[in-house]
């Protein structure tokens, strides 16, 4: 997927958290989103996903020389954060019936499958809400990877792994991210080695 953003800009009551940001994402890229804490990067990247509007610009998103509307957004993109909870109801079986609903399977034949991958696969009839934050944190990204989406949002996606879930993850954006436009938010180098390309979020603010 292809993202054109175009002179835009989010403002909370009066202060700008970013402005005039010009940026093209190219398809198939992948894009380090950097600053220090607190400065806007998840902002961006839920305004880029498509979750908070922003207060100034356009978006254009392209897959396949063919314009992406803001109903469809949804279906073509995957989105891993710390702060967006799963449903803590669910078992993780429950859990990934419901996600898949929305979203298609890719890189796995199955469920069985998908869970052995996040090393879950012994707590699939266990409650969200009784995870580790470690767990909690394989779930997301989980969910995140192995959707089929030509967009894959991540930010801060080792929070709470341990050295064991950083490698993991590590696994995965070498080897599961084959064709997809990547968007990672991160201070620490070891999240967005991969990444070609930098974006400082402070070159966009007042």
């Amino acid at each position: 997927m292809k993202i054109e953003a175009q002179n835009i800009g989010k403002k909370y009551v009066k202060d700008w958290i970013f402005k005039n940001l010009q940026y093209t994402f190219q398809s198939g890229e992948q894009y380090a989103i950097i600053g220090p804490n607190g400065s806007g990067k998840s902002t961006l990247l839920q305004v880029l996903a498509g979750f908070v509007p922003s207060t100034a610009g356009d978006i254009t998103y392209t897959l396949q020389a063919q314009n992406i509307s803001e109903n469809n957004l949804y279906k073509n993109i995957s989105f891993a954060s710390p702060y967006l909870e799963n449903i803590e109801e669910f078992t993780l079986n429950e859990l990934i019936d419901f996600h898949f609903k929305f979203k298609q399977l890719q890189f796995v034949a199955s469920k069985e499958e998908l869970m052995a991958l996040m090393y879950l696969e012994k707590s699939a009839h266990k409650q969200i809400k009784f995870f580790s934050s470690g767990m909690k944190q394989r779930t997301k990204l989980g969910l995140a990877f192995f959707s089929q989406s030509s967009l894959l949002i991540l930010d801060e996606p080792c929070s709470n792994l341990d050295k064991m879930g950083i490698e993991w993850y590590q696994h995965l954006i070498k080897n599961y991210t084959q064709n997809r436009t990547v968007l990672i938010g991160s201070n620490q180098e070891y999240e967005y080695a991969t990444c070609k390309h930098t974006l400082k979020i402070t070159d966009f603010q007042l």
